[in-house]
Parts: structure tokens; sequence; C-alpha cells
């Protein structure tokens, strides 16, 4: 049979009184929302609870299912040893989620376990689920940095599984909202964390998961939330379904946003609830009008890499390029990103190549395939990549900080030999303190050793 119910709910630790310590008492809505959310998964009378989490094993290209027979956690890390819990497994659908994943073509498996613990955000819905019932078997899921189609697809195989051995499935989407709703609050603030809680609790309150699909990665980021790829995978679970849904809570008094919302699907078939061939058409539609909007740096940088994991080869100075691409030397970056998150950075400070053409068909090549910080790019996510090419002008030296502009300028800092640069006008970097902070990091320069500053401005093609 089909899933029989979804649930996307939050993890606070101080929701439980071992914890809380009477402070849970200023969350009371969401307890009792909880509860109420338990009582009905309850009352479904799960065989199987799958839970979402994005606080266990996370890989950036791979969905991990957590393997074995059985699993036990505690709260030990939050004072509260006593607070334990050991739950059995439900290999075989564990086993069914697998191959069917391999099937679709989604990177997800047991392999790469690093903790078999029960993570806090796995502990604190089952917490409130054993106080209504007990006897069920657990499916352990962890999030991904892929992106929202593929959470929603692997949604979609839990809920193949679930009907392929005719389990009665409960999801429980585990995940807080904003962490950055007050300036008081652990992890201040930022003005994206109200408005992806205003999108997000209003998406859930009215079972639009065509919405939490298409918020963006950027707003989300910003918004230092948990949860939004929990409920994508929940609402694949419900892929065509009609669902009666409920928002039962949503507050956020200690400045992160905590929901409580229930789906219950009514047994009846909804084809304009099936996203996933929404999202195909309109990635390729967007994926279209942006190259099309590409100038020839951009589209140079796209075929130097395209070509290289196509091929193996590289690609050539093609005709008919601008003057100013052949007929110039300068340094360049080229920067990939996908599902608004970066996937790759690399370039130079000074002309390396006999023209910039040049320059930028060897740095696309190494931004794809020799950022250290990720991973080669695969054939699969060519047309996922957002390209940019930053050409720098000449760096020029400056006495101080207050010659910068974290807007205008570029900086690079030095201290001997180690040298490390960042570009200018980067989301998130809003102040000439942060981006000397960052650039003495990537050159692995400690914060107390003195430096000399250059500046340098850019001209981006995107």
């Amino acid at each position: 049979m089909p899933v029989v119910g979804a649930f996307a709910v939050p993890h606070p630790p101080l929701i439980l009184p071992e914890v809380g310590r009477g402070e849970e008492k200023l969350i009371q809505s969401t307890i009792d929302a909880y509860r109420e959310a338990m009582r009905r998964a309850a009352a479904l009378k799960p065989e199987t609870v799958v839970v979402t989490t994005p606080h266990t094993v996370l890989y950036g290209d791979y969905f991990h299912i957590s393997p074995g027979a059985a699993a036990r956690g505690d709260m030990a890390r939050f004072d509260a040893p006593a607070v334990r819990m050991e739950v059995p497994y439900d290999t075989a659908l564990v086993s069914a989620l697998s191959r069917l994943a391999e099937e679709s073509g989604i990177p997800a498996g047991t392999l790469g376990e690093r903790d078999p613990a029960l993570d806090h955000a796995t502990l604190i819905p089952l917490r409130f689920l054993n106080e209504f019932c007990a006897g069920f078997q657990l499916v352990r899921i962890g999030l991904s940095g892929l992106s929202p189609l593929s959470h929603y697809r692997l949604g979609m195989c839990i809920g193949r599984a679930a009907e392929e051995l005719d389990r009665r499935v409960v999801v429980i989407a585990s995940g807080d909202l904003s962490h950055k709703l007050t300036r008081d609050g652990p992890y201040g603030f930022a003005p994206e964390g109200p408005e992806f809680d205003r999108r997000t609790a209003d998406a859930l309150s009215r079972g639009d998961f065509w919405e939490l699909l298409r918020i963006p990665p950027a707003l989300a980021d910003a918004a230092a939330e948990c949860g939004l790829r929990s409920f994508q995978i929940m609402a694949g679970t419900l892929d065509a379904q009609a669902v009666s849904c409920e928002l039962l809570s949503h507050e956020g008094p200690f400045g992160v946003g905590y929901a409580v919302a229930s789906f219950i699907p009514t047994g009846r078939r909804d084809e304009r609830r099936r996203f996933a061939p929404r999202l195909e058409e309109a990635a390729a539609q967007e994926r279209a009008q942006r190259e099309a909007q590409e100038d020839p740096w951009v589209r140079l940088a796209r075929l130097s890499l395209e070509t290289w994991v196509k091929t193996g080869k590289r690609a050539g100075v093609p005709e008919g390029l601008p003057p100013a691409l052949q007929a110039v030397r300068a340094g360049a970056f080229v920067s990939l990103k996908k599902d608004g998150r970066l996937r790759g950075c690399i370039g130079t400070i000074s002309p390396a190549a006999p023209t910039l053409a040049q320059e930028i068909l060897e740095n696309a090549v190494s931004a794809g395939t020799r950022d250290p910080r990720f991973p080669p790019v695969t054939r699969e996510e060519l047309p996922e990549l957002v390209y940019s090419v930053d050409v720098l002008g000449a760096p020029e030296p400056v006495s101080s900080p207050a010659e910068l502009d974290v807007k205008r300028y570029g900086v690079i800092v030095s201290a001997g030999k180690r040298r490390g640069l960042l570009l200018p006008d980067l989301a998130g970097v809003d102040t000439v303190e942060e981006q000397i902070d960052i650039a003495r990091q990537k050159a692995g320069i400690a914060p107390e050793t003195a430096v000399t500053l250059e500046r340098f401005e850019v001209v981006r093609h995107h």
C-alpha cells in the first residue's frame, strides 16, 4: 500500500523536559502540536516509520540510508543521557529502497556510514511517537547536496518501496526552519530568515509541495534552515496523491522556526500533484533561457568544461571570438554553481596563458575538476551548471582596509609566500573584515600574522 501518512516536525533538543528543564514550556504550542501529530501517526498503525534527518551522515552527492539490523542513541550530548532508545531497522524496506533508487538513477544506499548512533533529529520525533505506539521498525535517511528534484524522486522511491512490500509506512520529515529569525537568537538575524519561514509555513499549511520544491536555494542558505530538503523528500513520498493537510503550529521564540504539519492521503489520485515532470520541464526551460543569454566569455567556459568532461580532450579556441578575448592577457576566475550553490571556482591572479580566451579555457576545466573542495564534475551534472567568469584588473597595493570596498574590489592578502584572493561582491560576504578573513583562511595565514593588502576590480560575465 502507499505511504499512509506524513508529518513535518522540528527537533529542538530543549523540547524534551530532560533537556529543557522548564524552558520547553516556552514552546508549549509546538509540544501540543507535536503530540497531536504523533497521535495521528499512531492512529495509522504504522509498521515502518521512515525518518528523514539532516543530522545523520550527509554527503554532497549521495543519500545515506542507515544500514544494519538496529540502532540505538541517546541525548548525552545535551546532558540528558537517560533519554535513550533502541529501534529495529526495516532491512527489507532498506533493501527495496536502495534497489529502486539505483534503478531510478538516484545515488542512494547504505555505504559510507560514519556513526551508527541515532541522531537527535531522529530521537526526538520517535520519543513523541512512542507516547502513542510502539512495535514499529525504522528506516533512517540522510539528506544530500543534490537537487530538490533528486530529493523528491527519492521520496517517490520510498512510496514505491512501501507499495512493493505492502507496508503501512508513516514518513516523518525532521527539520527546523530558519535559524536566523531574531537578533538576540543564538544564530543572529538575517532578513531571509522570516521570509523563508513565511513561505515554508504557508506551503506546508496548503500542502503546496510545488512551492516547497521551488524555494530558491540561496534563500534557504541565507536563512540557515535545516528542514527544506527533508520536506522535499516527504513530498515525493506522496507523489500524485490528494492529501488532507494541516499546519498544526508554527513559532520561533528562540530565533529558530519550528513547524508541525500533518499530511494524510485521501486515497484519491491527483495527477496535478505529480511534480517531478513539472520540475524537469521548468529546469529545461530555465537552462535554455540561461544559455541563450550567455555572452562569449561564459559560452567559452561552458564549451571548455563540457568538452573535457564528455571527451577527455581540451577544447580549442573557437573562431569568431571578440578581440577582447583574443588580443588581451588577464587573470580570470571561472565559477560554477549548481542549484544556487558553489560547485567549483578556480582562477589565476595574473595571466598564465597567451590570451584571455586560453586563460578561460584552462581555468574552466580546473574549476570543474581540480577544486579540492568538490569532486570532479560528472557528465550528468553538466546541464545543471551555471557559469560565471570574472576577468581581473591589475592588482594595486593598499595601505589599509579603509581603501577596500567589499562590493567594488576583490582583495589579495599576502604573508611571505602565502597569498590568498577573494573576489568582490560575493553573497554572504558583507564587510571588508569578512573579506580579508576569508582570504586569510584560503591562504592558510593565521589571524595574528601581519599581511600586505592589494585590491583589484573585476569585470563579471554571467
